[in-house]
């Protein structure tokens, strides 16, 4: 346990998700177990409709399993009230959506510092620390330009650094190169994976993309509501 890439960082146990009820009612997966460690770049595969970012979307406590617990540090974090979940979620997840929700009538550097404003930190640290990642990520030319004054690459990068404002122990992400050209795409897969490497940032990623995919440390499948693991050519050896 001294090793801090095998400390438990995410453990669900028995997820199970229904929508709807009766006759009607799809199932997406059930009893369905996974452990992620810190440190770990792991990402979900699967066809359209496998129920692939609902997963996601329950690990990173958008969205409630009908069944099951999600455990983080051994707490069952959906026990918690809503207030004391939106806070655990602002302080320790950051997310990248496939469409981004920046908000537009603000600049690359105001959408950037939006959840430290929101969880009540000083503004002057605010501003430096979103400084300091939207320079990181090659957009210090960029810091006043309004969102649709922005490439669709550059929005992308915006997101990712709004994500990590506040060093969230997680980043979870959802085909975060879906809309993205071949090239731009390439160039944010690399800078995922230096981010994992420089900050020891654990991410799960959900993706389509197979050349994304192999960039990452698990490759887990999900198929028929279970998660199967395809050993690839950068796992772990540990």
């Amino acid at each position: 346990m001294n090793n801090p890439r095998q400390a438990v960082e995410v453990h669900a146990m028995g997820l199970t998700k229904v929508f709807g009820s009766g006759v009607r009612s799809i199932e997406l997966f059930r009893d369905l177990d996974l452990v992620i460690r810190s440190g770990d770049r792991v990402a979900i595969v699967g066809a359209s409709g496998a129920g692939k970012s609902t997963l996601l979307h329950i690990l990173g406590t958008l969205e409630k399993p009908t069944g099951g617990k999600v455990l983080y540090g051994g707490q069952d974090v959906f026990l918690w009230d809503e207030k004391r979940l939106a806070k655990f979620r602002n302080h320790h997840i950051g997310f990248v959506f496939q469409f981004h929700y920046l908000l537009p009538e603000f600049d690359a550097l105001e959408n950037v510092m939006m959840p430290g404003l929101i969880a009540g930190r000083g503004k002057k640290d605010v501003e430096a620390q979103a400084v300091y990642l939207l320079d990181k990520l090659g957009l210090m030319d960029r810091l006043h330009h309004r969102i649709g004054e922005m490439s669709g690459g550059e929005q992308q990068r915006v997101a990712v650094a709004r994500a990590l404002l506040l060093r969230p122990k997680l980043f979870l992400a959802d085909e975060p190169s879906g809309n993205l050209d071949t090239r731009t795409g390439r160039t944010l897969h690399e800078l995922l994976v230096e981010l994992n490497q420089e900050l020891g940032l654990t991410m799960v990623i959900v993706t389509h993309n197979l050349e994304l995919a192999s960039m990452m440390h698990r490759t887990l499948r999900l198929v028929d509501g279970h998660l199967k693991e395809e050993l690839g050519e950068n796992a772990k050896s540990a």
